[in-house]
């Protein structure tokens, strides 16, 4: 008993400063001279392949997304329809809400209050609280994303996810401009 309860003492923060720690920032370097530009990218078709890994590495779900943007001048709307490995069937719509030059607002069915993020160079930070359905019932989860554009129709999105400030896992996702 006195083993486990120094192990868990020891590992919990650990996990927590690991979780923190070695996430990319908005600040970064840039590696390349694009401009990321949503309304420019997601305008169209897309097609996104992803998985989530959980905090141990593990790989628990693969999904494919087709997403259909539309981009009136002041909002992009995403209709992303998710289709999971194991068979189940999803669509998010999202609406996101140019503010200025590079801040962006948004909204979407299960989104707990106003997503937020922003652009910086070929890079696009955005962070929101969602009602994610699972196989197990909805869950209330914190999803940082850090997406890097790496040409003019390849887009990665690292996705860190978190409950209660607790890291869960990553979703990493790779979209394809059609």
């Amino acid at each position: 008993g006195s083993f486990m309860f120094k192990f868990i003492n020891i590992l919990v923060p650990f996990l927590f400063i690991v979780g923190c720690g070695m996430k990319p920032s908005i600040e970064d370097a840039k590696l390349s001279d694009r401009n990321f530009s949503l309304e420019e990218f997601f305008d169209g078709e897309t097609v996104a392949y992803g998985q989530f890994q959980d905090i141990l590495g593990n790989v628990s779900r693969r999904f494919l997304v087709d997403i259909k943007g539309s981009w009136d001048g002041s909002n992009l709307v995403l209709v992303e329809d998710f289709k999971y490995e194991d068979g189940a069937e999803e669509q998010r719509i999202w609406t996101l809400t140019k503010t200025d030059g590079n801040r962006w607002l948004g909204s979407a069915d299960g989104v707990v209050g106003t997503a937020e993020g922003e652009t910086a160079g070929d890079m696009f930070y955005w962070a929101y609280t969602i009602d994610l359905p699972t196989p197990s019932g909805d869950r209330r989860v914190s999803f940082k994303d850090y997406m890097w554009m790496l040409s003019d129709d390849r887009v990665l999105n690292k996705a860190y996810m978190s409950k209660w400030g607790v890291p869960l896992g990553e979703v990493t996702i790779m979209f394809e401009k059609n």
